[in-house]
């Protein structure tokens, strides 16, 4: 598509927005101020399209293997929302694998979003979330969204399955900053968003203790995503897309569910490429890791290891409660809940100590943004404030004898870097991203693509870095649509042109090589190409070498989280 086409489709959709805000009012709240789900329990808010809106707009039906739904054209982009892939979770659901959904008869309407996953409110939920997460929670979650530019055309579009971030234990892919309209439309690619299980209700470890019911309870949340796709296997075809051709992308905690994807058996042959930004996991959970958070569960319910059947009958509300370690006194640990290494699901640590050779054929794209923690820091912290002295402390007190060396060399490279960036800079240093694309390149088998996101958002207050998430407005080519977090100004639209069209063509061919930036080459242990994503495109081979080696030379490196 053109620029002028663009430009006119954008005014189209914007134009749209107006109305279609409105509609979605009531299911879409900012900065992650989400209702615990105990209160609507799976109920949807009462919103649906007025006549007259629909009588505007066209409203295509698509046959599913379920039955039939109707979605809406936004601007050129074929819409469909809250459509099930699975049943409900509750009762005797919970903790068991995806189930599927009820068909129905007639055509049902698929206009709005549906339920997230359960999960916590609150401050630290606020700081992740700043996506514009769904208002309702509830059980009733295994929903998803798709964005296509035509359907029941006979096309073979490739299909971009997106996983959310919060790690394992927030999030929703129908926050508004994920809605694949301008993505699907600008790169020719079918756009599907997911919501699925998270933390107590999708990765409760309850095997070694309930038994062979529970055998997939620790990893139930990664098994939603293995329904997605086989979901998009037996459907994709009908909304103008190729089931031959998906890629899963994901950012944060999407990336972490895609590194431990590429290892789990469910998932082979489901998808065949990946991109993983800024969520590169080496490991999974161990089983006596696991039980001891299940142990921990069960001493605040009040229940023995022989009950784990009364799990299934709690209240939402009550399990929410269970996990929440907030006020919990200083040196209490926090629940990790994330996917299980457990012998079955996912056998083994997903790129510990080699990649894994299920998806050894799987294309990669993997990377980081340059200053990852300044999204997680609140603007008023005082490390934004630092003085030398304040910053070397702090830094030797995480990397010890290495830190005046690190700071060394991070101020050759950026001389005027004031104190908090270089420490801003120095913990965000990709390791774990890096590992994952050395292992991967080890294979021989399908390349891997690494890339470094250095452009630096203006917002707050003038203060430039680059953030956790701050790529996504790019990859998902809605620059115009998130000002609160890329500002404005005339360099974000050519710059979310080339990225997005990296991802839309990599996702086309295996190979992200797009017009108007350098030649981006694979991966490789002896040249280690990575592309340096700024307004120009750069390619470096091992940037911040030394930084690496010496990366690689401590007890615990730095890593990434989601």
């Amino acid at each position: 598509m053109s620029r002028n086409d663009n430009a006119n489709f954008r005014n189209h959709v914007l134009d749209f927005k107006l109305g279609r805000r409105s509609l979605l009012k009531s299911s879409l709240l900012g900065s992650g101020a989400v209702a615990v789900g105990g209160l609507f329990g799976g109920l949807l808010p009462a919103v649906t399209w007025a006549a007259d809106d629909a009588s505007k707009y066209e409203s295509p039906v698509v046959e599913t293997t379920y039955g039939k739904i109707r979605g809406v054209i936004q601007g050129g982009t074929h819409t469909f929302r809250g459509i099930p892939y699975g049943a409900s979770t509750a009762g005797n659901n919970r903790f068991m694998p995806p189930r599927k959904p009820e068909p129905w008869t007639g055509v049902r309407e698929a206009f709005q979003n549906g339920p997230s996953a359960p999960q916590l409110s609150g401050p630290a939920n606020a700081l992740i979330l700043n996506h514009k997460e769904p208002a309702v929670q509830g059980e009733d979650c295994l929903v998803m969204n798709v964005f296509t530019p035509g359907v029941n055309d006979g096309r073979k579009r490739p299909i971009m399955v997106w996983l959310h971030g919060g790690g394992f234990a927030t999030g929703a892919g129908s926050a508004h900053s994920f809605d694949g309209n301008f993505l699907a439309r600008s790169g020719d690619v079918v756009v599907v968003s997911v919501n699925h299980r998270l933390n107590i209700f999708g990765y409760l470890y309850l095997a070694d203790s309930g038994g062979e019911k529970f055998a997939d309870s620790g990893n139930a949340g990664l098994l939603d995503v293995v329904a997605v796709l086989e979901w998009v296997r037996d459907n994709g075809a009908h909304f103008g897309g190729d089931p031959g051709n998906v890629t899963i992308f994901g950012q944060s905690g999407g990336g972490l569910k895609i590194s431990n994807l590429l290892a789990m058996p469910p998932a082979k042959g489901l998808f065949h490429k990946a991109i993983i930004e800024s969520g590169s996991a080496l490991k999974a959970i161990h089983r006596e890791d696991a039980n001891k958070t299940t142990e921990r569960i069960l001493a605040k319910l009040g229940l023995q290891a022989n009950q784990m059947d009364e799990l299934q009958k709690l209240p939402m509300s009550q399990l929410l409660s269970a996990m929440d370690n907030r006020g919990a006194g200083q040196g209490t640990p926090p629940f990790n809940f994330g996917p299980v290494a457990d012998g079955r699901a996912l056998p083994s640590d997903p790129f510990d100590p080699a990649a894994p050779e299920i998806s050894a054929q799987v294309p990669l794209i993997i990377g980081s943004v340059n200053t990852e923690g300044t999204f997680f820091t609140p603007p008023d912290s005082p490390l934004f404030s630092l003085d030398e002295a304040g910053m070397r402390t702090r830094l030797t007190t995480r990397f010890g004898e290495a830190a005046d060396k690190l700071i060394d060399l991070y101020r050759q490279e950026m001389p005027n870097a004031s104190p908090s960036q270089i420490y801003f800079l120095i913990n965000a240093f990709p390791t774990a991203a890096i590992t994952q694309a050395e292992r991967k390149a080890a294979q021989g088998k399908a390349p891997v693509y690494m890339y470094l996101f250095t452009w630096e958002t203006p917002v707050e207050g003038g203060r430039r870095h680059s953030p956790h998430t701050v790529e996504l407005p790019f990859v998902f080519n809605n620059v115009m649509e998130q000002p609160e977090e890329v500002g404005n100004g005339p360099e974000l639209q050519p710059l979310a042109d080339k990225m997005s069209g990296a991802w839309a063509a990599f996702a086309h061919t295996g190979n992200p090589n797009v017009g108007g930036v350098p030649k981006w080459p694979a991966y490789s242990e002896n040249e280690r190409a990575t592309m340096i994503i700024n307004n120009e495109w750069k390619v470096r081979n091992d940037p911040r070498h030394d930084v690496r080696l010496i990366m690689n030379t401590l007890p615990n490196p730095a890593t990434l989280v989601g």
